[in-house]
């Protein structure tokens, strides 16, 4: 059985640590790989490595840095079949939605190719007699990404790309559970002609991430994971002196008003719970019904749910996978039983699903769940799977109160047709991404992605600007060119004022 090794100065590496972590196959619950475990003493032979190259790579040309973006954006293209198909067998997504996540990352290299342009400074000519003032941004030096299986691709490319085009150097932790397509990015990244050491990949647990957190070598760190991690993360590596991106988890709610197109409605909210199993931060997990909208939403969400094709991903016409392990299973079933115990009607019930020919994979079908309150810990919790509750209200305002009084506020979606309503509610939600008839709605590159409380600890959204001035800090020169002549202007010790 094949061990996925660490990638560090452009070759795999054994290690130094000999613990591994089985890698299964989610579709058929059977181990397919090991995966090396980590440990401080590799996180710092990748640190030391990326240190070596950032010396050059820092000083390389901005043109250099733009056009090895452009071959590994052709590249990621090219490959996109090849890497979408190992990301369905260790995650369990179907290859369409791998594919999907592949290149909602390649907008990001893409953006990363036109930093010619973000990264131009400012100049101001005669600020006083003879002083002109401009400023400029540079690298941070060794950066590092520590990020969740749910997107093994796509969160570590909204990452590093940025960071490695401003003249950063980059080393990557991926979740143990899926890790191979991280591997294949390095090989892909070489191709395109990166030099050795600049991107880097450490496989591991806590181990590795405890010794990222407090290395004194890495100047910054990306986080995305749960809410708890999050905070840990945050406080841990700041305490360290280190910048932070840390995102947290969620609980995406999708409110529909009476006057909304409810096939519309439904087909959207569908895809946004039971897509990639639910397993996504940005998923659908609670509908808001307003008024008279709920009786019809909730019997077209049944018929809707009733629809979607359960299946292995790399199976044509499956519309979702297995969850990613047995634990998720088993949580995802157990959290269907409390909802019910708790009083909520359980309309569709996707427990104990077996899939011929796979009986031993990881699934479970999708399960609508109708009057769900705030109380219930289907409500409560981030279940990151396949379920989606629904809240009955009277009115918007009633949603808008009910979504504001989550402690989570990563996404969410109106379906309407009132421009007056649709107003009103991206004004008074305190949520950070917001869709009008768009279910999911993640930022396009050149913006940036962030929710607010919870859903984002500290400041720091991800790529677009807010990436840029991440990973890059900013200097500003004042400067003067006196004539050479005899006589000199004498300085003054007053502080200047013009």
């Amino acid at each position: 059985m094949k061990t996925i090794r660490h990638w560090i100065n452009g070759s795999p590496t054994e290690g130094s640590s000999t613990n591994t972590q089985p890698v299964f196959n989610p579709a058929t619950g059977q181990q397919q790989a090991h995966v090396a475990l980590g440990n401080a003493t590799d996180v710092d032979t990748a640190v030391q490595s990326a240190s070596a190259a950032f010396e050059s790579w820092s000083q390389s040309s901005l043109t250099q840095r733009v056009q090895v973006m452009f071959a590994f954006r052709q590249l990621l293209l090219e490959h996109e079949e090849e890497l979408g198909r190992i990301i369905s067998a260790e995650h369990g997504k179907t290859i369409d939605d791998a594919r999907g996540e592949i290149m909602r990352g390649r907008e990001v290299v893409e953006f990363a190719c036109g930093l010619g342009d973000v990264l131009k400074g400012s100049y101001s000519d005669q600020v006083s007699r003879g002083v002109d003032v401009h400023d400029f941004r540079q690298p941070l030096g060794v950066v590092a990404g520590i990020t969740p299986f749910n997107f093994p691709a796509m969160v570590p490319l909204w990452m590093h790309p940025i960071a490695i085009a401003t003249g950063n150097t980059f080393v990557l932790k991926p979740s143990e559970r899926d890790p191979s397509a991280a591997n294949f990015v390095a090989e892909l990244y070489q191709k395109a002609g990166l030099p050795d050491g600049v991107f880097n990949v450490v496989h591991g647990g806590k181990d590795a991430v405890d010794a990222i957190l407090a290395h004194p070598g890495i100047e910054a760190v990306s986080f995305v994971g749960s809410t708890p991690i999050a905070k840990y993360v945050h406080q841990t590596a700041t305490a360290a002196g280190k910048r932070v991106q840390a995102l947290g988890g969620a609980k995406n709610h999708a409110v529909v008003l009476p006057d909304a197109d409810l096939e519309f409605a439904a087909n959207h909210i569908t895809a946004g719970a039971y897509g990639s199993a639910g397993e996504r931060c940005m998923a659908v997990s609670v509908t808001v019904a307003v008024g008279e909208a709920a009786d019809g939403l909730v019997e077209v969400l049944k018929r809707k749910a009733h629809d979607v094709t359960v299946g292995p991903g790399d199976a044509p016409g499956t519309d979702m996978g297995p969850l990613v392990t047995k634990a998720a299973q088993e949580r995802i079933e157990n959290a269907v039983g409390t909802a019910a115990a708790q009083g909520a009607t359980v309309v569709v019930d996707g427990r104990g699903l077996k899939i011929d020919g796979h009986e031993d994979g990881f699934f479970t079908g999708p399960s609508l769940l109708d009057h769900v309150t705030a109380e219930m810990d289907a409500y409560k919790e981030e279940l990151f799977g396949p379920v989606l509750a629904v809240v009955r209200v009277d009115t918007l305002d009633e949603a808008i109160d009910l979504i504001n009084a989550n402690p989570y506020g990563n996404g969410t979606a109106l379906f309407t047709d009132s421009g007056e309503a649709a107003r009103r509610f991206q004004r008074k939600i305190k949520v950070g991404m917001i869709g009008i008839n768009v279910p999911v709605p993640v930022p396009m590159s050149y913006y940036s992605f962030g929710g607010w409380k919870d859903s984002l600890v500290g400041d720091s959204p991800i790529h677009g600007p807010e990436g840029i001035r991440f990973y890059t800090r900013p200097k500003v020169v004042t400067t003067r060119w006196p004539r050479p002549t005899a006589q000199q202007a004498a300085a003054g010790f007053a502080f200047p004022t013009s």
